[in-house]
Parts: C-alpha cells; sequence; structure tokens
C-alpha cells in the first residue's frame, strides 16, 4: 500500500502563504480526499479482462471521470449504471488495503464540521464507491455528496459542481465557491462552473494540471489549512503553493 509519487523536480513549490474566504467548498474524491490509484489499477485489470479491454487501455483516460462514461467509449454493452454502481461496489471490498488518504484531508474536512461550514464531495465515483471508500478510511460521510449517479454528464462537463453549488445554496454568481481537484477534467469542470480551484498534483503532472487552468496549484492539501471563517463562510490559509509565472 503507498501513495502515488508524481515527479515535481523543477516545480517551485514556495509562494508565500495567502488566505481566502469563501461561502463553500467542492471536494473532488479520489485524487483530493483518498488516493486509491493502487486499488483502481488492480480493479480496471479484472473489469478489463471480463470486458476484453486492455486494462492499459482504460487506465490512460479513466482518472477524474466517471466509469459509465469510459464504458460507453470500451464496452457500450456494459455501459449501465447498474453494471457500475456493482463493479465499483466491490472496489473497496476487494481492495480496502490499497487505498490511503492525502494527507491534510482528513484535518481540514474535520475542521470544517466541526465548526458547521458547508462542504461537499462531487465525485465521479457511484456511491457504492464513495461509501466504500469513506467506510474503509473511517473519513466523514458529507451531508451533500453528488456522485456519478446524479448527473446526465460526467466531467469535464460542469454539470456536476453547478449541482454540488445548488446543493450548498450557493447558485448565486456572487457566491465564492472552491473546488478542490487532482484531476485536469474535473479542474476544467470547476472553472466552468464558476467556481476558484485549487489544483492538486497528486496523480497528473505539473504541466497536466497547469494546463487545466486552476487559480492555485499545491502538492496535496497539507497545503490547505482552515482559519477562521465569519458569518458562516470558510477562510482558508493556502501555503507552498506552485510560483505561478504570469
Amino acid at each position: 500500500m503507498g501513495r502515488t509519487v508524481i515527479d515535481t523536480t523543477g516545480a517551485d513549490f514556495s509562494a508565500p502563504p495567502v488566505q481566502v474566504t469563501f461561502d463553500g467548498l467542492l471536494f473532488d474524491m479520489d485524487g483530493t480526499i483518498i488516493d486509491s490509484t493502487a486499488a483502481v489499477e488492480k480493479h480496471w485489470e479484472a473489469i478489463g479482462n471480463e470486458i476484453g479491454v486492455s486494462p492499459e487501455v482504460i487506465l490512460q483516460t479513466s482518472h477524474g471521470r466517471r466509469s459509465i462514461d469510459i464504458l460507453k467509449e470500451l464496452a457500450p454493452e456494459k455501459a449501465t449504471m447498474e453494471y457500475v454502481q456493482y463493479m465499483e461496489g466491490l472496489l473497496p471490498k476487494n481492495y480496502g488495503h490499497d487505498a490511503v488518504e492525502i494527507p491534510g484531508a482528513r484535518t481540514l474536512l474535520q475542521e470544517l464540521i466541526d465548526r458547521k461550514k458547508p462542504w461537499a464531495i462531487v465525485t465521479s465515483g457511484s456511491m457504492p464507491l464513495v461509501s466504500g471508500w469513506l467506510d474503509v478510511l473511517s473519513l466523514p460521510h458529507p451531508s451533500h455528496l453528488i456522485s456519478a449517479e446524479s448527473v446526465a454528464n460526467g466531467k469535464p462537463d460542469p454539470a456536476c459542481y453547478l449541482l454540488g453549488r445548488e446543493r450548498l445554496g450557493l447558485s448565486n454568481s456572487n457566491a465564492e465557491v472552491l473546488v478542490l481537484e487532482d484531476a485536469p477534467a474535473g479542474i476544467r469542470a470547476g472553472k466552468a462552473a464558476g467556481c476558484k480551484v485549487i489544483g492538486l498534483v497528486t496523480s497528473h503532472t505539473v504541466e497536466q494540471v497547469m494546463e487545466a487552468g486552476p487559480d492555485w496549484v499545491v502538492r496535496d492539501l497539507s497545503s490547505v489549512r482552515y482559519v477562521e471563517g465569519e458569518d458562516g463562510k470558510v477562510t482558508l490559509e493556502i501555503k507552498d503553493a506552485l510560483v505561478l509565472l504570469n
């Protein structure tokens, strides 16, 4: 069991701390709260063998996207939500020991819960997958969860993050909402939904994350600290972010 290590050699993660205030936070799941890369690779190898598609082909485009969208492209006959829920429900059960927390995730979530601040999980995973991982790792379940079943179109379509804003009561364009994401597809979805985005370099290269256009780039959530927020708002300190050259 281990965390995916991305080579950040040459990247300058030394930006001075900044404090930013938001009305609510929307978290991606895999690569942002947990790292299940090792489990997912084993899972897709098994599924790939079952459906007759090379696991390597699946893994090239799967991260950050819904399984049903991948299956529509590679094995249309299996592209049903019932099948996705069944196969993803097995993932935490069969490979639970292969997942780890992203540094800083548990602390940040607990701070938000303790202070009753608005947050939600917005993920490409199905309900059985997300619930399974949260249970296996003893992580808190959110009051609001937008999963693969919640929208017709997955990331990079902004529908999931627009729904996340709605669930938090922050659909108003004046509301400042922060998305925390690792996958380029998710970063683009967050930006298209009118949110600020922190991109984590946990599953993709610095270049891939930067190309998606986040507002900040950090190694992981150990660089994001809850400070305080007045009147229901959330103030965060973002430190050791990538120095962005304009």
